[in-house]
């Protein structure tokens, strides 16, 4: 519907959520409106609104009000928000400074405690290219991206930040309407939701865990961000089950230990360990998951043999085949073996290059073996054992998805050591340079994940594949790819071996009667359960459109202007309910309970179908979600009524 002919404001854009997703798409738009929008821009100008209520550039994750133990998960010089020659888009690429160059020249041409004060002032002053800085440093540098973003707005282009709430979306006369808390309406020509992860009530099963432990008198503190948890309900001294071994475990265990008081010395006996000094108001966690063990540390390291060629095997004209087959695709017949491949690829490419003393072959020869033989196939594996004569050189996909298998216990006591002796060999592997060949399957894995992207928005996989495997990738790249610093991993095997920690292995179950929980593994089979009289469940919500605590998007679902992803088998029976904003894949455009999409409503982010790897990224990797930020800015701007059609700007 065209805008009423005596409506002389000028075009409008509304982008609710100012964090990274909301601050990366707005720099694509700054970067791209003078060619698609130059006209517009010398005449009427265009507004952009970003709507949060947390701070611009930062939103709720990174705000600065956290606590100060928190750390990213990447290094200083693996963090930029911006594009540069490596990324392919459409739109023009506009180099900035990265975390670490934004460090540096604070540094050297700025006053640091003027601008940060004087803690995070001291902390930039130790800040090198491998440390793993503060999140309320990190929040500092995504304000200074937005400052800078805004900065470089054409001459025409208005940027308004909103410190509220975007309560409602409707339309009017082809405007769309943003209703804010505390009184006041947007008027816009497109809209874009890049809220991030998203609040939901509980679960059915996660409220009567709840209620039941109330009627019981025991303590369960849902999923939820760690730095929104009320840990105060937590007893210093008291056993507590933790269910979850990822990010939101380590923040976890931060906050209770460290954020009590406690502290970690080097011990005295070995230089490359970590010693507790408790300060009495700990807690003992005993804690498990699926895999039983933390997420892979992050790599300390380079790569010695540059960037792997990719992509290989599954490259961007494989994908194209397999959507134009129509489907459906079997995602563990058909893909996974493409990706297996890619990903040995990228461990072997470094490992040759970067190791040439540990193989027995160049790497021309090995890669155009490699390439002959089936992913997973007796032959590859005869080919890898003859040419890398050490096992530890040798990719094992499954012992990095399954970290416990063959480990078992008949009790929680004998099982510390083994679980400790796994992680703190996956540690060393993550932090000593002989073993760069991890950080070559890492860039690999960022490959395959954009083709897999690709091809869950296209509709191609089968019901099956979405319901099944596609969870199952996400988390096994979670476990690799989004593990926490190797400083943390060192602080949680200390307070294993002094006894505040407790591994309870993989597969983990929960029960509940009037003694408490009752928690037991695989890995303890038969081994006496474990009880608590608290349990924390140590990870994010899952994401859910339908109970959503957003009341934007729940009003868009009521009437039918937004649909949640529901999964059903060939013969029509539910096989999942994702919870997932159903998006248009190109340009993450709205679904409609009709069957169409909304062209000038949009959403970004992990609520939605399009799963893209982090608002930020490592510099020099074409990274998807730039590329993204980049079709979805693209699309923004191309939906919004042209020139012809838009009447005078009022004097």
């Amino acid at each position: 519907m065209s805008r009423r002919k005596n409506d002389r404001r000028a075009p409008a854009v509304v982008i609710v959520g100012a964090g990274p997703r909301g601050a990366g798409l707005l720099e694509r738009m700054v970067a791209g409106a003078p060619e698609l929008y130059g006209d517009v821009l010398a005449g009427p100008g265009l507004d952009v609104h970003l709507v949060d209520p947390f701070p611009g550039g930062a939103g709720r994750i990174w705000r600065h009000d956290q606590s100060a133990l928190l750390a990213m998960n990447s290094m200083a010089a693996d963090v930029t928000m911006w594009t540069d020659d490596s990324v392919i888009i459409e739109g023009p690429v506009a180099p900035g400074p990265s975390f670490w160059d934004w460090a540096r020249d604070l540094r050297a041409n700025g006053d640091p405690e003027a601008e940060l004060g004087p803690d995070l002032a001291a902390e930039l002053a130790a800040v090198t290219a491998s440390t793993f800085p503060s999140r309320r440093l990190q929040s500092r540098y995504l304000g200074a991206v937005l400052r800078e973003v805004t900065d470089r707005a054409p001459a025409g282009m208005r940027v308004h930040l909103h410190r509220t709430t975007a309560e409602s979306l409707s339309e009017k006369d082809g405007d769309q309407l943003v209703a804010l808390a505390g009184g006041g309406t947007l008027r816009a020509d497109a809209v874009v939701l890049a809220s991030g992860h998203l609040d939901a009530s509980p679960t059915p099963d996660e409220r009567d865990l709840a209620g039941r432990a109330r009627e019981l008198g025991l303590r369960y503190l849902p999923p939820e961000q760690t730095t929104d948890s009320d840990l105060s309900v937590i007893e210093p001294g008291e056993p507590v089950l933790a269910r979850g071994l990822g990010l939101a475990f380590v923040d976890l265990v931060a906050l209770l230990f460290e954020g009590r008081g406690g502290r970690f010395v080097p011990d005295t006996d070995d230089p490359d360990q970590l010693r507790y000094v408790p300060s009495g108001r700990e807690p003992v966690l005993i804690a498990g998951s699926p895999r039983g063990a933390p997420y892979h540390s992050k790599t300390h390291y380079q790569l010695r043999g540059g960037r792997p060629p990719l992509p290989r095997f599954l490259p961007p004209e494989v994908t194209d085949e397999l959507v134009a087959g129509g489907g459906p695709v079997d995602f563990r017949e058909q893909v996974w073996p493409l990706m297996a491949k890619e990903i040995a690829w990228g461990w072997y490419h470094e490992l040759f290059h970067g190791h040439p003393d540990r193989v027995r072959t160049d790497w021309d020869d090995f890669a155009a073996r490699f390439a002959t033989v089936p992913s997973g196939s007796p032959e590859e594996a005869s080919l890898i054992g003859c040419l890398v004569p050490d096992p530890l050189d040798r990719l094992d996909l499954a012992a990095l998805d399954r970290p416990l298998d063959g480990v078992h216990a008949p009790d929680l006591d004998t099982l510390q050591l083994l679980v400790r002796e796994r992680i703190a060999e996956d540690l060393r592997q993550h932090v000593d340079d002989r073993h760069t060949p991890h950080l070559g399957a890492f860039v690999a894995m960022l490959s395959v994940y954009t083709e897999t992207t690709r091809l869950a928005g296209a509709d191609v996989l089968s019901a099956r594949s979405r319901a099944h495997d596609l969870p199952w990738w996400q988390s096994f790249f979670n476990s690799v790819a989004s593990g926490p610093p190797g400083f943390r991993v060192r602080e949680l095997l200390a307070l294993s071996r002094d006894g505040y920690l407790k591994f309870l292995g993989a597969g983990m179950d929960v029960t509940l009667d009037a003694e408490g929980f009752h928690a037991t593994s695989t890995t303890l089979a038969g081994a006496d359960p474990v009880t608590t009289r608290a349990l924390v469940d140590a990870r994010l919500p899952d994401p859910s459109v339908s109970r959503t605590a957003d009341p934007l998007l729940a009003g868009l679902l009521e009437r039918g202007e937004a649909v949640e992803e529901v999964l059903h088998d060939d013969d029509g029976a539910l096989l999942r309910n994702t919870g997932l904003l159903a998006v248009r894949p190109a340009d993450g455009a709205l679904r409609t309970a009709g069957g169409g999409v909304h062209e000038r409503r949009f959403a970004v982010g992990p609520h939605t179908t399009v799963k893209v790897a982090g608002a930020f990224t490592r510099p020099g990797m074409n990274a998807q979600s730039l590329r993204y930020n980049d079709a979805v800015a693209r699309a923004v701007l191309r939906a919004l009524p042209d020139s012809a059609t838009r009447a005078t700007p009022a004097a």
